[in-house]
């Protein structure tokens, strides 16, 4: 359970901020944490040997590949659904 909420807690937290980058775009909470977790999945798994070369592992590992893989995906949401 104490999982669970640290996922969520994370999502929300890597949603929120890939928000602020991408243009400040808000989603609303728990599209935000939907984002975070897809994202934290997608930067994990483009990123995360780069960024635990880096920073190592731990909180601020998930934090940065969460976030960058937050960003990837906004922006491939944009893709599909900017409005021309």
């Amino acid at each position: 359970m104490a999982d669970l909420i640290f996922t969520l807690l994370m999502g929300c937290l890597c949603g929120f901020l890939a928000g602020k980058l991408f243009k400040g775009s808000g989603n609303g909470f728990i599209l935000n944490i939907v984002l975070g977790i897809v994202g934290s999945w997608v930067g994990s798994w483009l990123l995360g040997g780069l960024i635990s070369k880096i920073v190592g592992q731990g909180i601020l590992n998930a934090i940065i590949s969460g976030t960058l893989g937050a960003v990837i995906v906004l922006w491939v949401m944009s893709l599909f659904t900017s409005k021309k």
